[in-house]
């Protein structure tokens, strides 16, 4: 059985019963095998049992929690079975030696930039692209963390400036987070949070260790290298999402919530996006050098074990860059 993501949006209950998962809630009980569960959205308030939190963990089922606004609140995050010492000292050594911690973060962001550059090149928008890529050279210039941050920070934001070119529903504007002022940044919001914890997921099947970052501070309340490596494929499967759905018309101003200080999506609003994001996570594309189709979702997984090649000295590192 092929296992797959599964998205809880209603209130209610993981209970287990032998080898199979339920999800209890006022409409009933629906089973869930074991053997089919990748890993597993809360978006409602859901309640884990022990015994179920038991067998989640003994199949490496990652649950992974968000506020009724749509916000990431954390994971359960099963004892690692591939989490090798010899990693996270080589992750350690990559980030306390400065000239190491830089090519990451550097790499990390070119890649993310260049990313940006293809999606614009996609809608025909070569003015901004220039302008996107132009962050390149103070990129390379750059000295300290910071200062690759500020090369990402600007050509985000020329970046971001582009959106009204490409939307045909909705007004952008400008980037806004806490809250969200209107309904291209609620997505987005929305789209990031759920992207991080994508990629946490498939940092669990690896022997990396999600808390030892370099583009981004490790911290004790995120697991660091997960924003890290979601940087590089936010334009491809989060933006890329929001495009699709203003542009076809599949989300309207009923999708969303309103109120003087915000603006967030609604149940309905939530689950066109997550059919929409599922749906690009199983988006395949034909792989250059495995020569075989692989999964969007798959490409993050073969993000994370590039990096670890790096890490271990076998392949030096090269970001992930769309070649379609």
């Amino acid at each position: 059985m092929k296992k797959k993501n599964y998205y809880i949006l209603s209130d209610g209950k993981l209970k287990r019963y032998e080898n199979t998962i339920y999800f209890e809630n006022k409409d009933g009980k629906k089973p869930i095998p074991i053997n089919a569960i990748y890993a597993i959205y809360a978006l409602g308030s859901l309640s884990v049992t022990s015994k179920a939190l038991s067998l989640l963990a003994s199949e490496g089922v990652c649950i992974h929690f968000f506020n009724r606004s749509g916000f990431y609140v954390g994971s359960f995050y099963p004892r690692e079975t591939l989490i090798s010492g010899d990693m996270v000292v080589k992750q350690v050594q990559h980030h306390i030696d400065e000239e190491k911690r830089l090519f990451l973060a550097k790499a990390f962001v070119e890649g993310s930039i260049l990313n940006m550059s293809k999606v614009l090149a996609y809608y025909g928008l070569n003015d901004f692209r220039v302008e996107v890529e132009n962050a390149l050279q103070s990129l390379a210039n750059a000295k300290t963390v910071a200062e690759i941050m500020g090369a990402e920070a600007t050509a985000r934001n020329a970046y971001y400036s582009a959106f009204d070119s490409i939307l045909k529903n909705f007004e952008f504007g400008k980037r806004s987070r806490q809250p969200p002022e209107n309904e291209v940044n609620a997505m987005i919001s929305f789209g990031n949070s759920l992207l991080y914890s994508t990629v946490l997921s498939e940092i669990y099947h690896t022997q990396l260790h999600p808390a030892i970052s370099y583009l981004h501070e490790p911290s004790e309340r995120r697991f660091s290298l997960a924003l890290d490596i979601a940087e590089l494929f936010k334009p491809m499967i989060v933006d890329r999402t929001i495009f699709y759905l203003v542009n076809k018309g599949i989300v309207s101003e009923g999708d969303f919530n309103r109120d003087l200080k915000s603006v967030l999506l609604n149940e309905s609003g939530k689950r066109k996006f997550l059919s929409a994001y599922n749906d690009k996570l199983n988006t395949t594309v034909k792989h250059r050098g495995l020569g075989r189709n692989v999964s969007y979702q798959r490409l993050i997984r073969l993000e994370c074990y590039k990096l670890a090649k790096h890490l271990i000295g076998v392949e030096k590192y090269k970001p992930f860059v769309m070649w379609w």
